[in-house]
């Protein structure tokens, strides 16, 4: 385990409040570092990056699609996406070099999740 999944297991998973994370480089848009098992499929990390520059506001009308589930933006700011659906959310914020993803499901606290992840 390297120490970028570490820190997603100790700061995020050990928590309780977040099922799986990513971090994803943006410049080289891949995965550098997940959860065990949390697979980031190719075309929805181009999604994530675009979603951070020229379809914010897309993004913050019509939703995100990931890993084939449609999900309702919430909140959104120019460093950070809270997204929903029925199954549970989606929290992305973006840092300079990184976009952090977390999953949640419906039985969690949506905001516990939003402020571990802003945190990280």
């Amino acid at each position: 385990m390297n120490r970028l999944q570490a820190l997603l297991n100790d700061s995020l998973i050990s928590t309780k409040h977040v099922e799986n994370a990513a971090i994803i480089d943006i410049k080289e848009r891949k995965v550098s570092a997940s959860t065990f098992g949390f697979n980031v499929p190719p075309e929805n990390i181009l999604n994530l990056i675009s979603a951070f520059s020229k379809n914010s506001l897309q993004v913050r009308k019509g939703g995100l699609c990931f890993k084939d589930k449609y999900y309702k933006c919430v909140r959104a700011d120019k460093h950070s996406i809270y997204l929903q659906n029925v199954y549970g959310g989606l929290i992305v914020v973006k840092t300079k070099i990184f976009i952090l993803l977390a999953t949640y499901s419906m039985g969690m606290y949506p905001s516990v999740c939003v402020e571990a992840v802003e945190k990280l």
